[in-house]
């Protein structure tokens, strides 16, 4: 499983669709990229195990909270969920660019 690459992610909150562009880079056990969207850039750290990745990413807005992501990749797709703090879970989707 290679999750290397570009990627475009909709994630479905309760405030409904938000969507985010990644840029993934993959060593070994872990990985870095770069998130960008409407509420801005964000430099990212994550694991990988297996074709699974995990990240927390840190908000501001609409209020402070970090958000849990787990997605799993499978060629060109990804899918997951994203822990929204007190606000439950939101699922994601992603396709490779």
């Amino acid at each position: 499983m290679s999750a290397d690459g570009n990627w475009k992610i909709t994630i479905n909150t309760p405030m409904g669709a938000q969507e985010v562009t990644a840029n993934i880079t993959t060593s070994g056990d872990s990985f870095t990229g770069k998130t960008e969207g409407r509420m801005g850039s964000q430099e990212i750290t994550g694991k990988v195990a297996g074709d699974t990745l995990t990240w927390s990413s840190d908000i501001t807005s609409p209020m402070p909270m970090t958000l849990e992501f787990e997605a799993k990749v499978d060629g060109d797709k990804m899918t997951g969920n994203v822990k929204l703090g007190a606000f439950g879970n939101a699922p994601l989707s992603g396709v490779r660019v």
